[in-house]
């Protein structure tokens, strides 16, 4: 240890919360806290800086695990449930020592622990506790002290779905480390911002995705996962309410959970398949706050005429896209601009996924026969102004709302179509005369949602071939224009959340002349577009100028009339 003398201006240890915790966790020596204080001055910044520090002090290595890849022969040397109870995460083996990465250097029994189990010496490698942490569950897997201790309790009997008695199966779900494990599942995916959560069963292996930022991401879990299968879908039965002795027929269900005091809304849905039931949990997180159109990131047109749509007394506004791709969102944000006094709004949805405050809001009910066309109908009796259909699915459905928008209601619903000008045709191809639609319709918003280059990680993109198709599309020469590089934060993705790009088609006169005579949806395209409207790749162009995303993401979401121009370019 290097002989320092504090000086008087340095900080006491009280003052220095950072050493102090670390002094705690028996990262530093007690005795010697005086002497980081000196080395420090007292500006200690992060557990980094000290840990470098030390290891510098010490004669040992420093790794911050960034791009990590231990060797899982020696890993699966040591049981999970000593890892992780001790913060320790063996890296590899040279003969008879392992180095391991640890953040606590002064906890000699840890690696003594380690050492019985092998009768190796362990060679201490310092490392950030985050970093140990997320690379032992990413290696590890998900679950894997839980799974340790369930195989270690001889009083846990885990049963297969076949012959299985429905009370063994109900005890087994009810183990501590059964629920432990499924509260672990909910509580990684709200963390890592998923919107669902995906327990697909296979023959040899039970595989555990999250969605996030719209795409699937597999989720490490230990391999010994596949024989607690029956137990867990039980738990999950049980959180959700549904028969535990059904297994041959889907079932749907609902959880709620509360988290550091946020609500989330877990839909449940079961499903048999050939090697058990799958099992999908989509969360509806109650408690987001609502964005105001001026903050959905439209472009300045189309908020304008968005807005101009919400001051029409009588007709149908439609957002469109694929399931997951934010229409919900579009429509609660409309509602917020126009939730006053003065008029009475009423939803019907399946599920009611934000609450409102003075919005009247029905939950559809299938096995009540509660349905959107059933409610529909009750809706108009409550004398609305506006109404909010959560879904078109049917010509049941369509014609309530054609007749709701021609006798002095604003309704409002979503539709599934691939872009604004191809909702008209879908309303004809449900039955709805073309007279009634040219009529009804006032406007049409199709939108996709993007995900957004990570900041930590994104990288310039000079390569004449994005230039030339930036210069294609009509972006500015002096734009920076950025690729996806990768980190940990972003998981390695490149991209960390999503941002709305959107095609906003206002119905007029010539466009409602089309539709009174059935043209086809690419010649309401080419009208609409002369008449100002963007597609929806011309509009995730721009976030490409504004470095938000990247050509490949826009590329990805939504159907290019320029994918031939970047082929050329390329």
């Amino acid at each position: 240890m290097t002989n320092a003398t504090q000086p008087a201006s340095t900080p006491k240890l009280e003052e220095q919360p950072i050493l102090q915790r670390m002094v705690a966790a028996r990262q530093i020596p007690s005795g010697d806290a005086a002497q980081f204080l000196a080395a420090f001055r007292g500006e200690v910044a992060t557990e980094e800086e000290v840990l470098a520090w030390l290891a510098a002090e010490y004669d040992c290595l420093y790794n911050d695990l960034e791009g990590a890849a231990p060797e899982r022969e020696t890993l699966a040397l040591f049981p999970p449930r000593l890892l992780l109870k001790e913060g320790i995460l063996p890296l590899r083996r040279d003969g008879e020592v392992i180095e391991a990465a640890t953040s606590r250097l002064f906890a000699p029994e840890a690696f003594d622990s380690l050492r019985v189990v092998t009768g190796l010496t362990i060679r201490p490698v310092l490392s950030p506790t985050v970093a140990i942490q997320r690379e032992t569950k990413k290696w590890l897997g998900v679950g894997a002290d839980t799974i340790g201790t369930i195989e270690e309790e001889e009083g846990l009997q885990v049963v297969s779905d076949e012959g299985a008695e429905d009370g063994d199966l109900d005890d087994a779900a009810e183990d501590a480390s059964i629920i432990r494990f499924v509260n672990q599942v909910l509580t990684d995916a709200v963390n890592l911002r998923a919107s669902d959560i995906h327990l697909e069963p296979f023959e040899d292996e039970l595989r555990l995705r999250y969605r996030i930022d719209g795409l699937l991401q597999e989720i490490p879990v230990p391999a010994s996962l596949k024989r607690f299968q029956p137990a867990i879908v039980s738990r999950i039965k049980i959180l959700s309410q549904l028969d535990i002795a059904e297994k041959r027929l889907p079932q749907d269900g609902r959880i709620k959970i509360r988290l550091e005091q946020k609500e989330i809304d877990v839909r449940v849905s079961l499903i048999p398949m050939l090697y058990g039931e799958g099992v999908v949990m989509r969360l509806l997180r109650q408690d987001r706050s609502i964005a105001g159109l001026g903050e959905m990131g439209m472009a300045p047109r189309d908020v304008s005429v968005f807005r101009q749509l919400l001051d029409v007394p009588h007709g149908i506004v439609l957002v469109t896209g694929p399931t997951g791709s934010g229409k919900s969102t579009t429509l609660y944000s409309a509602l917020s601009e126009i939730n006053d006094q003065v008029r009475k709004i009423i939803t019907i949805e399946d599920p009611v996924e934000y609450h409102i405050k003075g919005v009247n809001q029905i939950q559809v009910n299938e096995k009540t026969g509660l349905t959107f066309a059933r409610g529909l109908r009750s809706i108009l009796r409550h004398d609305p102004d506006v109404v909010l259909i959560g879904e078109i699915r049917d010509n049941e459905t369509a014609r309530i709302a054609v007749q709701a928008s021609l006798t002095g209601h604003l309704v409002f619903s979503t539709l599934h179509t691939n872009d604004a000008p191809g909702a008209p045709t879908r309303l004809i191809d449900m039955g709805i005369e073309p007279y009634l639609v040219a009529s009804s319709l006032e406007g049409i918003m199709a939108q996709r949602l993007v995900r957004v280059l990570c900041r930590s990680c994104r990288r310039e993109d000079t390569t004449s071939a994005s230039r030339l198709y930036a210069r294609q599309m009509g972006i500015a020469d002096s734009a920076r224009l950025y690729v996806p590089e990768g980190c940990e934060k972003c998981r390695r993705t490149g991209y960390d959340g999503r941002r709305g790009i959107f095609e906003l088609m206002r119905l007029d006169d010539s466009l409602r002349e089309m539709i009174l005579h059935s043209r086809s949806s690419v010649a309401l395209r080419d009208a609409a577009r002369l008449a100002g409207m963007r597609t929806l790749a011309e509009d995730g162009t721009r976030l490409v100028g504004e470095g938000v995303t990247s050509f490949d993401e826009v590329l990805r979401v939504s159907r290019v009339e320029g994918n031939a121009a970047k082929n050329e370019a390329g």
